[in-house]
């Protein structure tokens, strides 16, 4: 009774700190942050799986924020973003 206590407090807290890890999609470039490279992803069939796609390609990254630059295609969508740390 007392490891399953422990386990569920363990994926509580494990959860809430990637949640507080997650990039931050921004409009403009952030004032206070410096460019730190581009992310691209493929594949997509809408733009909320293709915003998605960049956001997890953005924290795989390190980066606190990320703003998307291009979108093209129709049925096989294509993104890029800046990302910012």
């Amino acid at each position: 009774m007392k490891n399953i206590k422990f386990a569920l407090a363990a994926v509580v807290l494990g959860s809430i700190s990637f949640a507080s890890l997650a990039a931050d999609q921004v409009d403009s470039a952030p004032a206070n942050q410096q460019k730190i490279g581009v992310i691209s992803a493929t594949g997509s069939t809408n733009l909320t799986s293709l915003e998605n796609q960049l956001s997890e390609k953005a924290e795989l990254a390190g980066a606190k924020s990320f703003r998307i630059t291009s979108t093209s295609g129709q049925n096989n969508l294509h993104g890029t973003a800046v990302i910012y740390n």
